[in-house]
């Protein structure tokens, strides 16, 4: 598959912005007695991405922002964290994305609960125990309002988007 230099240079904007939402995100407080838990911010530019441009360009996003979101905050041990939530996400994203009745919110928050498997599939492989399990449904419950978030601001995105004349298709 060949991107033409406007599909490249979109998917090197989206690369860009979802990394600087997310160090933007780490800013902001972390929600009390809840560790762990954070608005995923970057993941509009993938949820976007998987829309506006395709699965193969949204996982080529994803995989640039994790491995140097890591890379530059030093800490290369979150990168298995960052893969392994960031794929499960993405992977049902475009399943569910292929299911027509199904909205971006809906999507959102499949990919929403999916990352949070993942993150704690890595938290069991990481430490060797099933412990990380017992934390998963507070988390698959948070993945409601954070899926739903990302969902809204994608809806809304392409809302202007089309309103604006820039984009044609309807997500």
């Amino acid at each position: 598959m060949r991107l033409s230099v406007r599909e490249l240079a979109l998917c090197a904007v989206l690369s860009a912005l979802a990394m600087g939402l997310g160090w933007m995100e780490s800013f902001l407080p972390a929600a009390p007695g809840i560790p762990g838990i954070r608005l995923g911010l970057a993941n509009t530019a993938t949820v976007f991405a998987l829309y506006a441009l395709g699965p193969v360009q949204a996982l080529c996003i994803l995989f640039v922002r994790c491995t140097l979101g890591s890379v530059f905050a030093g800490n290369l041990n979150a990168l298995v964290f960052s893969l392994l939530g960031g794929f499960a996400a993405m992977g049902t994203m475009i399943l569910l994305s292929r299911w027509e009745k199904l909205s971006i919110y809906g999507v959102s928050i499949g990919g929403a609960a999916a990352h949070n498997c993942g993150q704690v599939a890595a938290a069991v492989l990481v430490l060797g125990s099933a412990a990380p399990l017992y934390y998963l449904p507070v988390l698959l419950g948070v993945s409601l309002a954070t899926g739903s978030l990302t969902g809204l601001v994608c809806a809304r995105l392409f809302r202007a988007l089309e309103h604006a004349g820039i984009l044609t298709q309807n997500a």
